[in-house]
């Protein structure tokens, strides 16, 4: 009869050259620019003749952003490629190569971090990137992920934040809001089970917003059809903190104003009714809810027939004269100040 319990390998038996190796030794580099990946001292990247590279780093903390209690491993390893990977397809450049560094607890085993690492190298084969060195080390308590991304892309087409023009269209991508509801039924099921552990979590019906929260998906489609539709954007961000945080950046580093309709805002079905059940505005979690990790991006009117009428791209609004401020307009047509209430670092607004 099998062992339908088998012993767990604590990190300590393999040591941090062992665990390296037991976590990297199935990687295949698949980018002709990846001349030496992981196993030396640094990895060795020839860059494609006339493109530029961009570089990315985000820290993932446990307790801060993420819950191992409801948080599956591999789902975890998948989030923290995607976020980074994010950032590099709002830059509207191509990802190429990720690295990967850990500090881990002793509560965690070498399976544990195998099933991380399955995350994680599930979302190199999805967004065709190499996984090229990284660091593991010790933590006092629970664990961290920093991932760093690099991409390349023409220079020509590289997009910032600061480049919006007055009177460009305000587009986002996607639907907004999914990933904050999401996080409030996870937490709901959480203080359920801890009152109850007998009883069983309920998420029948809203798998969507489950997975906008714990396997977001990175817009890197994007860069393709804004070819096909013959249209590059002015300035573009990924929604990260909040659809407020994202339009105050943009209109920041622009020195620019803006005005946003409520009633534009793409919001997917399954949100709008958690959102009545959780007694949430659902405009709340659009705005400041964050990790939904869709495009917020600016093009000239001229663009207006090309996106009207694709499936994916929403427009919201409008950029204006600093002078107007950042502004939201209700479905009363009243206007509102934007202010972003989301995601803050160390209790400050995000930074940029």
């Amino acid at each position: 009869m099998s062992d339908q319990n088998p012993a767990l390998t604590p990190i300590s038996q393999l040591g941090e050259f062992g665990l390296i190796h037991q976590l990297t030794s199935n990687i295949r580099l698949k980018n002709a620019a990846t001349i030496l990946g992981a196993g030396d001292d640094a990895a060795i990247l020839q860059p494609t003749a006339g493109k530029q590279l961009v570089v990315s780093t985000d820290v993932l903390v446990e307790g801060i952003h993420f819950d191992i209690s409801y948080t599956p491993l591999t789902h975890l390893g998948y989030k923290a490629v995607s976020v980074n990977v994010s950032d590099i397809a709002a830059m509207n450049a191509e990802p190429k190569q990720i690295t990967v560094s850990l500090a881990i607890s002793s509560k965690y085993t070498v399976e544990a971090m195998e099933e991380l690492y399955r995350g994680i190298l599930s979302a190199c084969t999805h967004y065709g990137v190499d996984l090229i060195g990284g660091d593991t080390t010790a933590s006092p308590s629970g664990l961290f992920i920093s991932i760093t991304a690099i991409g390349e892309g023409d220079p020509a087409t590289l997009i910032k934040r600061n480049t919006a023009q007055k009177g460009d269209l305000i587009c986002v991508t996607g639907d907004l809001g999914g990933a904050f509801l999401g996080l409030n039924l996870l937490e709901r099921e959480k203080r359920i089970f801890r009152e109850s552990p007998e009883v069983q979590p309920d998420f029948g019906g809203n798998d969507y917003l489950l997975q906008r929260q714990l396997k977001p998906e990175a817009r890197t489609d994007m860069r393709a059809i804004f070819e096909t539709l013959g249209i590059l954007p002015t300035a573009m961000i990924d929604v990260s903190d909040g659809l407020a945080s994202e339009l105050l950046h943009i209109c920041t580093q622009s020195t620019l104003g803006c005005k946003v309709y409520e009633d534009k805002f793409p919001i997917d079905p399954t949100a709008i009714r958690i959102a009545a059940e959780f007694n949430i505005d659902v405009n709340v979690a659009v705005m400041n809810g964050g990790e939904d990790y869709e495009l917020l991006f600016t093009v000239p009117q001229t663009a207006f027939d090309k996106l009207k009428n694709h499936p994916d791209i929403s427009i919201i609004g409008h950029m204006t004269d600093a002078s107007e401020g950042c502004m939201l307009i209700s479905r009363g047509s009243q206007a509102f100040e934007i202010q972003a209430q989301g995601w803050q670092h160390f209790g400050k607004a995000p930074s940029a």
